[in-house]
């Protein structure tokens, strides 16, 4: 059903019940089945006045879809084909039998909301929806209702009606009027004007998010606009992946055959992080701090966030955070500033809307736990800054404990351990495997056919562009490499795409002429009258640009204000004699306006499009302006890393002896900042054209320092220096620590190719357990198949987990011949593969899709732990009972199949029940031998049937995320008889904490 479609619908049904009322009167009831045309036709006599009255109620149905059309098509892009069409049933539905009679309009005193209330207690709620559909639902419901009114109070015969309604309610007037005091908004500390107008301003405040930030710009140049093409961001997208900081991986649900009746080991997993999907690593905390490289994808990933949050689209293991709001905070705008008071956060993002929110509408959703706060860029500020930003973030998370929390910076500014006091858990995004890189590539090339104009090439070309570029990628390792962020791998794409497939050689060649498109090449070529008479050349614009992306940087800046800028520009442009008479102003629209390089993040202010062009253009300055001095000076501070590293790729043979030399002297005789030093030299060689002959030696034992590598931010800084420092890496890691092995591992997989492939092979032959889950967690960087047979094959698999993350791994998993425990976070619609493998112990599939036969399970009569996620519709999940060792079942597969539908198997001891509700019915569960049970709920609620739990004759151990405790308790039967363990996550517990003591019972309450 379409937007357009649904809309019709519901204005014809609002329409027809106003008529309803105007024409029927009070034999509404008798009259309410006919059609319009029927009712007209029998209550209003003569043709003429007929078409009249038939006209002026279209008009009606025409107003209703107006308003309604705009609002739909933003809301069902978040829902499929059948939940579109049973929510617009179920809103008819419910308008046909709701009493919206003259009486229950004039009961509720002639208004909306009031009326709201009522018919919501008195209809019964649709059964069968998901939330998402249900919040559609009752969104719809509100606003039809409310139209409603407001068309019968404009009716003639309203006014009649009032009037003797009210004479008869004179003889009860002072109970009316205390009736009417106590219907005035509720007011409190975090509502002082009431909270009436909440919904309909989170209606509005969501629909802008929506759409505003849905949207990402292209790194390439169109003839007619001040700005790049953009493309909707839920369209280009990809998810990407991120490693535990702190050692340990977030999990949302792990295999059962591990858990303890621990509360904390929900969502713990020991041992090394393989890099998960980011949305995993989210789904399992609820504040985290996420750190990447530049150009690593936290913005873009904080929008998409916010976008997804405000059309309750998520799903899978982020499906709990639908109905969130999200409340986007960038910090670079507040630069100089204090960080925002709540009623301020919205400023950067709704600036429009700001002025009709309701007073306190942020704190209350703060402090309600459903907000979701999204906090962008803490490596754009100074280090004081920093540190008044971690001072803010700890207040505003004491005062709202319940909220979730996004922090994104890059690694040198924050590190792993920066928020763990406030309870963060530390994650980071990696580079993108081959296969990311694959999916990008797609993406990108599906978001650019969205436009389907202004392109350098056919549309029905792009699919040839798209196989070229992704045939070169696979034969040339290199640029896998080069392409290993978002921004690159955009950057690679659009560059392959504008210049006819030529592809660069480095980063250097990547950003040069990115650069060189995005501020002149494309109008030059295309004869745009603005670049034509333009007297500034290529040159010229860059001249200009690298001033003022120094001037930024110099400040420890990323943007300005446009006055401040054009000021600078002015003098630039002073010194500039072949442009005598230009003015700064002038010079700085057109740059603004034409170049794709600078943008307004806010009125009247200035910055670059990404902070990487700044840090490139500010490096090729310093080369310019002979400024290697500066740069050794800043050398260890963070946010001068990138540019000292490109400078080196842009300075002259006596420029980077003074620069390197410079900061391995300061390595030398500066302690406190040697290891820093020496990993900014080491990854200079990046982008160095040629190695010093006097530095090579001085290079060479700086990395020696380094190696092996051992903490986590080691690989990733250490893989930047290339494929060279292979050779630099032992044969054999007998000589290594454990731990220096693994990190060793996870360095040669970031490197990547050929010979990094040759070289896991051999550290294949270390069977420690930190070096074999090391090999494990790398697959994702190489060919699935190669590295199945080369490296995974030898190992020794038994006992321990391997995840599968991309389509080639799942269909690979069959050559691994020792494999019995296995993870797949890759969607799955088949369980065809698991008929030819080896028997597992334990199976953890929590992206399931579609409709998925439950049969093959059938097959692995040694399976003891089964975890069941996603979004399928489960086919014969009755074979689970016919496994005689299965011990442990984890079910959180949506939609939840009746508990009639499931049978489990008589060994169960350990149950998890994951993304109930209020109307999940526990009923059903009779079980012999069930020790542990752990219920997660969507939202706090308390599922039916909880009585039926004391029938379970061995439950010991309760495990409730999520429920509302306090509703149980006065419902009865909490805790089930028998229980001695209770453990209480995010629940919603009775105001007397003394309510919770009960003899005999263990209670943690998280």
């Amino acid at each position: 059903m379409s937007a357009e479609a649904a809309a019709l619908r519901l204005g014809t049904t609002v329409a027809k019940t106003a008529a309803d009322i105007w024409l029927g009167g009070r034999r509404r009831q008798q009259e309410r089945q006919l059609s319009l045309t029927e009712l007209v036709r029998l209550r209003v006599p003569g043709l003429r006045l007929q078409r009249s009255v038939e006209r002026q109620f279209g008009q009606i149905t025409d107003a209703v879809f107006d308003r309604l059309e705009p609002y739909l098509e933003h809301e069902f892009r978040g829902l499929d084909e059948a939940g579109r069409q049973a929510v617009i049933d179920a809103v008819c539905d419910t308008f046909a039998r709701a009493d919206l009679s003259d009486e229950a309009v004039f009961a509720a005193d002639a208004h909306p909301a009031e009326l709201i209330r009522r018919l919501t207690g008195s209809v019964p709620a649709p059964v069968g929806l998901s939330e998402a559909e249900t919040r559609l639902y009752e969104m719809l419901f509100a606003e039809c209702v409310e139209y409603y009114v407001r068309i019968v109070r404009s009716l003639p015969v309203f006014e009649e009606r009032a009037a003797a309604e009210l004479l008869a309610r004179t003889a009860t007037l002072g109970t009316e009027v205390a009736r009417l005091l106590e219907r005035l908004p509720d007011r409190s500390l975090l509502a002082p004007e009431g909270s009436d107008r909440d919904t309909a301003f989170r209606r509005r405040y969501l629909e802008l998010i929506s759409r505003d930030l849905d949207e990402v710009e292209l790194f390439r140049r169109t003839s007619d606009r001040a700005a790049g093409p953009r493309v909707r961001l839920s369209v280009a997208y990809v998810s990407l992946r991120a490693t535990g900081d702190d050692g340990s991986r977030r999990r949302a649900v792990r295999s059962l055959s591990r858990l303890r009746p621990d509360m904390s080991d929900w969502e713990e997993a020991g041992g090394e992080s393989s890099g998960v999907r980011v949305e995993t690593g989210l789904s399992g905390a609820s504040r985290v701090l996420l750190r990447g490289e530049a150009g690593s994808g936290k913005t873009t990933l904080l929008r998409w966030l916010a976008v997804t949050a405000a059309r309750g689209a998520f799903s899978g293991e982020l499906a709990d955070w639908n109905g969130l709001t999200p409340v986007l905070v960038k910090l670079r705008e507040y630069s100089g500033r204090t960080p925002p008071a709540p009623d301020a956060m919205l400023d950067g993002v709704a600036g429009p809307l700001t002025g009709i929110m309701p007073k306190g509408w942020v704190e209350r959703q703060l402090d309600s736990g459903r907000a979701l706060l999204l906090i962008d860029g803490v490596d754009e500020l100074l280090d004081r800054e920093r540190r008044a930003v971690r001072d803010w973030l700890r207040k505003l998370l004491v005062a709202y404990a319940g909220v979730r929390v996004v922090v994104t910076s890059r690694p040198a500014a924050a590190g792993a351990d920066w928020l763990r006091g406030e309870d963060f858990t530390a994650m980071h995004l990696d580079r993108m495997s081959p296969p990311d890189l694959a999916a990008f590539v797609r993406q990108w090339h599906q978001a650019v056919r969205e436009l389907g104009e202004d392109l350098p090439c056919p549309v029905d070309d792009l699919p040839l562009y798209e196989q070229s570029l992704l045939t070169s990628l696979k034969d040339r390792p290199h640029l896998q490499s080069l392409a290993g962020t978002p921004l690159l791998a955009a950057m690679l794409c659009a560059m392959h795409l504008n210049r006819g497939r030529q592809l660069p050689r480095d980063r250097m060649e990547l950003y040069r002429n990115a650069l060189h498109t995005l501020v002149h090449d494309r109008d030059a070529d295309r004869n745009v009258p603005s670049a034509v008479d333009s007297k500034l050349s290529l040159s010229d614009k860059l001249v200009i640009l690298r001033d003022l992306a120094w001037r930024l940087s110099d400040n420890n800046r990323s943007e300005i204000s446009v006055e401040q800028a054009a000021v600078h520009v002015g003098a630039k442009l002073r010194a500039m004699r072949h442009l005598d008479g230009m003015e700064g102003g002038q010079v700085l629209d057109q740059l603004r306006h034409r170049s794709g390089i600078l943008r307004s993040p806010a009125e009247a202010r200035l910055d670059f499009v990404h902070r990487t062009f700044q840090e490139y253009l500010a490096s090729s300055e310093a080369a310019e302006e002979d400024r290697m001095g500066n740069l050794v000076e800043r050398a260890h501070l963070d946010l001068w890393r990138e540019t000292v590293i490109m400078a080196a790729g842009h300075a002259n043979a006596r420029q980077r002896e003074e620069l390197l030399g410079g900061i391995l002297d300061r390595a030398d005789r500066e302690p406190r900042y040697a290891r820093v030093l020496r990993l900014l030299a080491a990854s200079c060689q990046e982008t160095l054209p040629v190695v010093p002959d006097g530095l090579a030696g001085r290079l060479d034992d700086a990395v020696s320092h380094l190696l092996p590598a051992r903490r986590p931010t080691d690989p990733p800084a250490l893989a930047a220096v290339g494929s060279s420092l292979l050779r630099r890496l032992p044969t054999s890691l007998g000589e290594l620590t454990e731990k220096a092995a693994a990190q060793t591992v996870r360095t040669v997989a970031l490197i990547g190719g050929g010979e990094a492939l040759g070289l896991l092979a051999r550290y294949a032959e270390d069977t420690r357990e930190g070096v074999v889950e090391a090999l494990i967690q790398a697959w994702g960087y190489f060919d699935a198949d190669a590295y199945a047979d080369r490296v995974l094959a030898g190992l020794p698999l038994q006992g321990r987990t391997v995840t599968v993350t991309y389509l080639g791994q799942w269909r690979a998993v069959g050559r691994l011949p020792t494999i019995d425990n296995l993870w797949i976070e890759h969607p799955v619609t088949d369980l065809a593969v698991l008929d030819g493998l080896h028997p597992l112990r334990e199976l953890t599939l929590i992206a399931l899709r579609g409709e998925v036969d439950m049969a093959p399970l059938g097959a692995q009569h040694s399976l003891t732990s089964v975890v069941l996620g996603g979004s399928a519709v489960l086919k014969n999940a009755d074979v689970l009972g016919e496994l005689p060792a299965l011990d442990a079942f984890y079910l959180g597969s949506q939609p939840l199949p009746d508990l009639h539908e499931v049978r489990l198997a008589p060994t169960l001891t350990y149950l998890g029940l994951l993304r109930i509700d209020a109307s999940f019915d526990l009923t059903p569960l009779q079980h012999d031998r069930i020790e542990w049970l752990g219920l997660f709920a969507v939202e706090h609620c308390v599922p039916r049937g909880t009585h039926a739990l004391s029938e379970l004759p061995r439950l010991r151990s309760l495990a409730l995320m999520q429920i509302d405790v306090a509703a149980w308790m006065e419902a009865g039967s909490f805790p089930p008889a028998g229980v001695r363990s209770l453990n209480l996550k995010r629940c919603v517990l009775p105001e007397d904490p003394g309510a919770l003591d009960f003899p005999g019972v263990r209670v943690v309450i998280e």
